[in-house]
């Protein structure tokens, strides 16, 4: 005898003429964040930043009065280019490439389930991070070490992505995932490092990540996809996008990584230390000079009449300013016996290019994929211009003799852009696609 259970049976749905489809259930549901990737990815994410950018303006208001006297068990720059570099960058790199990578690859999307355990890992682990930098260095390093584990598993993941597909151009799924294997490496040797209590040897693992990581992640995301959005919003502007000039790109970015190491064992004296810099400052130029012939090249001042084209544009050109700024600070240094600007070129690209491509990418991404249009309302055109001035401000506050106010600034409109942002984009990925399709 048969034991199946019986089918239910539902009456069907027959659409009324003349009568408008129900609206999708407006509720915030947890279930919802499983939907898609980028819904859980980029979440986690604008939780990491909300929560690290508040953190680190409470620190500079600390540094500024002393009126809340934090203990700080680890050095609490170190946790600020660590959880800047590695925390929610990750995340919102997770949302987006196992969203459009299956696409570029051409193989089967990842469910969102499949990436929860790694991702609740490493939002986790950074919280514990920075509370632990507070409270005691065995409590962050436990953090770290979360960390290392949830971003090796995310990785290994893009990986099977890469070796699944038959594709003809994986190159920038490539490239990116060696760029993953790098930033594994890196936020490794920086927890070593902190369980070592080698805070020098930490920062020097930090940059590596975020120029042989982070930087190259969102350089050959750039040469793939800037092209590709502005010839189909601007037609007069055609695709394209050599491939020499990404290797331009990350050939700037692996100057950089070994200028790290190599200041780590200590630059050279006399004449040899000063042709290093020399040859360092003049490389930067040429190459932020050729990031900035290309921003225009693809299209900036057309692409400045679409908001929301115009800040991937803008962000983009952060990357050229940052690197002119590395290579004048770098030959000015020549003569006093330090790079005049070193801090300000850095948080030129963190502020400036990464900061921006990720408030404009991560917008266009969450409009796309809620069933909105692809604009930047009043809003988030607002908050990318005061993300603009806190950039101009903390690069300011670099310049010697500079007032020690406007780094304090800075920190506090960065965490007011970013709380903004987030809230109100981050409450959108738990509710439904107000478009009623799914995903």
């Amino acid at each position: 005898m048969s034991t199946r259970a019986p089918i239910p049976i539902r009456p069907a749905t027959r659409a009324v003429p003349g009568k408008a489809a129900p609206a999708p259930d407006p509720a915030w549901r947890w279930r919802h964040l499983l939907l898609a990737p980028h819904r859980l990815g980029f979440f986690l994410a604008m939780g990491v930043l909300v929560f690290t950018g508040g953190w680190w303006a409470l620190v500079q208001v600390d540094r500024a009065s002393a009126l809340l006297n934090l203990s700080y068990a680890v050095s609490p720059s170190l946790v600020h280019a660590t959880v800047m570099t590695f925390g929610f960058i990750p995340l919102f790199f997770t949302g987006f490439l196992f969203t459009a990578g299956p696409k570029w690859l051409g193989v089967r999307a990842l469910e969102a389930p499949q990436l929860r355990a790694p991702l609740v890992l490493l939002a986790t682990s950074w919280g514990l991070w920075v509370t632990g930098s507070h409270v005691h260095a065995r409590l962050a390093a436990i953090g770290l070490t979360g960390a290392v584990v949830g971003l090796g598993w995310i990785v290994g993941l893009f990986w099977r992505l890469i070796a699944a597909s038959t594709a003809e151009d994986r190159l920038h799924a490539k490239v990116i995932g060696v760029g993953g294997i790098v930033g594994w490496l890196s936020l490794a040797g920086a927890c070593i490092a902190v369980w070592l209590d080698a805070a020098e040897m930490g920062r020097a693992f930090v940059l590596t990540g975020l120029w042989g990581f982070v930087v190259v992640t969102y350089v050959t995301v750039a040469h793939r996809m800037i092209p590709f959005f502005t010839s189909s919003a601007v037609p007069m502007v055609e695709v394209w996008r050599p491939f020499w000039a990404l290797w331009v790109m990350l050939a700037a970015a692996a100057l950089e990584v070994v200028s790290v190491w190599v200041e780590l064992s200590g630059v050279p004296a006399g004449d040899a230390g000063r042709a290093w810099v020399l040859v360092r400052g003049l490389l930067e130029l040429a190459a932020g000079g050729i990031v900035l012939w290309l921003a225009v090249a693809w299209g900036l001042v057309q692409s400045l009449r679409i908001r929301l084209l115009g800040m991937l544009h803008i962000g983009f050109v952060w990357l050229g300013l940052s690197l002119v700024l590395g290579g004048t600070s770098q030959l000015l240094g020549l003569a006093s016996g330090a790079p005049v600007l070193g801090l300000g070129a850095l948080h030129a690209l963190s502020m400036g290019c990464l900061g921006s491509l990720m408030l404009a990418m991560v917008t266009r991404v969450s409009c796309g994929h809620s069933g909105r249009a692809l604009v930047a309302d009043n809003t988030v055109w607002g908050l990318f211009w005061t993300l603009q001035l806190a950039t101009v401000l903390r690069i300011t506050g670099a310049v010697p003799g500079a007032p020690g106010g406007l780094i304090l600034v800075a920190a506090l409109v960065w965490a007011m852009v970013m709380a903004v942002w987030g809230v109100r984009y981050g409450s959108w990925f738990g509710r439904l696609r107000v478009d009623g399709k799914p995903g």
